[in-house]
């Protein structure tokens, strides 16, 4: 028997041998993919959340020598100024117990309703044309950092309101 008999099968068998190894390390790997794909899409899916919901990091102060922005100044006294109260929060009563601390500052409230959505995550003041001023003294008396012109609301929907709030979950 020649030498040449001898080696031929073992190289056969080393090559099969790899070969199947190769396809079994595929397989491994695109497993490893399925069953992990799914946790690590959550996982990453609440970090971003997380992240775009946590509060501004403070960072050192920066000298600007740009001119600050110019706060509008109120028109209307508390008493002057009406605030239409939207819960978009989906807790029960927030509106009305909201309502009623803007009364105790003496603003009018002509009313309360539901927002069309239940999941604001942070709570709005939107003010009609005219009344910025008044918006940013309610932001401040809310303690509210969102201040923005009317944004998807009519101003017939306000029942002659100037102002409207979205309470949020925060």
């Amino acid at each position: 028997m020649s030498t040449d008999a001898l080696i031929r099968p073992w190289r056969t068998a080393t090559l099969v041998a790899s070969l199947v190894a190769a396809i079994e390390l595929v397989l491994l790997i695109a497993a490893a993919f399925l069953l992990l794909a799914k946790p690590l899409s959550h996982a990453l899916r609440q970090h971003a959340e997380s992240s775009a919901l946590a509060p501004a990091k403070k960072s050192s102060p920066v000298v600007h020598h740009a001119a600050a922005p110019k706060v509008a100044k109120p028109k209307l006294s508390r008493a002057q100024t009406r605030v239409f109260v939207f819960n978009g929060n989906g807790r029960t009563g927030a509106a009305a117990a909201e309502a009623a601390r803007l009364q105790s500052l003496g603003y009018r409230v002509p009313g309360t309703a539901n927002a069309k959505r239940q999941d604001y995550a942070t709570s709005v003041v939107m003010y009609q044309s005219g009344f910025a001023g008044e918006a940013e003294r309610l932001a401040h008396d809310m303690h509210v950092k969102v201040v923005g012109p009317l944004d998807g609301v009519t101003p017939s929907t306000l029942h002659g309101a100037q102002l409207a709030v979205v309470l949020g979950a925060n």
